[in-house]
């Protein structure tokens, strides 16, 4: 599926929902006098959406990759965090949410893992490289693998007709002889 704005990636969606749970998680009062932990867990998950965006809206496949990679360091720095928070003596509302955030950003690390591998595998530069030529290029791709696909299909729909004719032929009596 292809997508014209960053908001509507499932990734990004999931991403900046963890950041608003995050924000509204760290405002608990155990999270105060703890130095600058709420403040870099809010902006560990925070970063995860805006790199998503910011490399959506750079224009190159490689650039992409370059902010997808650092968006899932970001999703590790923020679980890393929560690890911590977990093995600190946190309020025991703070606790029974840990694990849901941990599982979120790890799962929104799998997305990213997914589909930075996608890319790598993709001959796609980006839009910022799409010229006339690239453009036409592509589109005789296109063009010409949905031609091969025709002819394959059309090759294998005329091995099933002579299948199903030698079939026939092998199940008919034979004719009958003429008469002398």
């Amino acid at each position: 599926m292809k997508y014209a704005r960053f908001e509507d990636l499932p990734v990004w969606q999931a991403a900046a929902d963890l950041a608003v749970k995050i924000f509204a998680w760290t405002s608990h009062v155990w999270f105060r006098g703890k130095g600058d932990l709420a403040n870099q867990i809010q902006r560990a998950a925070l970063s995860i959406s805006n790199n998503i965006a910011e490399g959506f809206e750079r224009g190159s496949t490689n650039e992409l990759l370059q902010f997808i990679y650092i968006a899932r360091g970001s999703a590790g720095e923020a679980r890393s965090m929560l690890c911590v928070v977990e093995m600190m003596d946190a309020a025991p509302d703070l606790k029974s949410q840990i694990s849901d955030f941990k599982s979120l950003s790890e799962g929104i690390s799998r997305q990213l893992r997914g589909w930075a591998n996608s890319l790598q595998n993709s001959d796609i530069q980006g839009q910022r490289h799409l010229n006339d030529q690239s453009k036409r290029a592509y589109d005789n791709r296109k063009q010409s693998d949905s031609f091969r696909k025709q002819i394959q299909s059309n090759v294998e729909q005329a091995q099933q007709q002579r299948e199903k004719h030698r079939k026939e032929s092998a199940n008919s009596p034979p004719p009958n002889d003429p008469p002398d």
